[in-house]
């Protein structure tokens, strides 16, 4: 079920959303953010989305999609 209303870009932007909540609570908290810190939270912000954007397959193609490619192709055919 939760597969058929998650999009790619849906759960991207869920990623980031949560990654900036994270940032702002240490912002609030006062966490002293330095150079390794940050380089670390970017790291760890952009590498998952990346990877699901890469790995995540598209839909699979639909019956009537699949036919019409198998008769346009057979029109070149002699």
């Amino acid at each position: 079920m939760l597969r058929n209303i998650t999009t790619r870009n849906r759960l991207v932007g869920c990623w980031f959303a949560a990654v900036a909540v994270i940032v702002g609570s240490m912002v609030a908290m006062g966490v002293n953010v330095n150079v390794s810190t940050s380089a670390i939270l970017l790291t760890l912000s952009l590498v998952p989305p990346v990877i699901v954007l890469a790995l995540w397959r598209s839909a699979p193609p639909t019956v009537g999609e699949v036919l019409y490619r198998a008769n346009t192709r057979q029109e070149g055919r002699s």
